[in-house]
C-alpha cells in the first residue's frame, strides 16, 4: 500500500475509532464503523448488541443500514467501509451482499475474523462479489480499545452493558 493511501485510511479509521469510543461509553464491546462515499461519511455505527438485545446490532450492520438509507439503494458500490475490528462471518456476508468494494479494518480477530483470519468470505471466488481488503490500519489503537474493555470486564470495572453506572440506570 502506498504511503498516501495508508495516510488516507488512517484518517478515516480515526472516525471509526470515535464510533468505537461511543460503544465503550455505553459499556458495549468497542467496535465502530463508518462508510465513506465521495469523501463523505454517509453511514456510522457502533456495537449495540447489549443495549438493543439484538445479536445483529454490530457496528458494520448499523453503518450499512445507514448508508443504504442515505443513498436509497442496497448497493454500496462506490463506498468504502472502515471498521475497527476484522468483521465476523455475519458482517462479512452483509458486506458482500451490499457490494461494498473496499473494506479497511483495524485489529485482526483471531476468534471470529471472517476477512482473512479464520475465513475470507469477502474474497471467496465462489461468491458473485469480492472486496478489496486492507487490514491492520491503526491496529494497535483499535486492539487496545478492545483489550482494555475486556480487561475491565474481567476485573468487573465495566458496568452492565448499555447502562452507565453513574447515571442511576438511565442512559445519558
Amino acid at each position: 500500500m502506498v504511503a498516501d493511501a495508508r495516510g488516507e485510511h488512517e484518517r478515516w479509521m480515526a472516525y471509526a475509532i470515535r464510533e468505537a469510543e461511543q460503544a465503550l461509553r455505553r459499556k458495549e464491546v468497542p467496535i465502530g464503523a463508518i462508510i465513506v462515499h465521495n469523501s463523505r461519511i454517509i453511514g456510522r455505527g457502533y456495537n449495540q448488541t447489549e443495549t438493543l438485545q439484538d445479536p445483529t446490532a454490530h457496528a458494520e450492520m448499523i453503518a450499512i443500514t445507514a448508508a443504504s438509507t442515505h443513498l436509497g439503494t442496497r448497493r454500496l458500490e462506490e463506498c468504502a467501509l472502515y471498521v475497527t475490528l476484522e468483521p465476523c462471518a455475519m458482517c462479512a456476508g452483509a458486506i458482500v451482499l451490499a457490494r461494498v468494494p473496499t473494506l479497511v479494518f483495524g485489529a485482526y480477530d483471531p476468534k471470529a475474523g471472517a476477512c482473512g483470519t479464520l475465513f475470507n468470505i469477502v474474497q471467496d471466488a465462489r461468491l458473485n462479489h469480492r472486496v478489496e481488503l486492507v487490514g491492520g490500519v491503526a491496529a494497535e489503537q483499535c486492539g487496545a480499545l478492545l483489550s482494555d474493555f475486556f480487561t475491565g470486564v474481567r476485573s468487573k470495572t465495566v458496568g452492565k452493558p448499555g447502562i452507565d453506572s453513574r447515571s442511576n440506570g438511565e442512559d445519558e
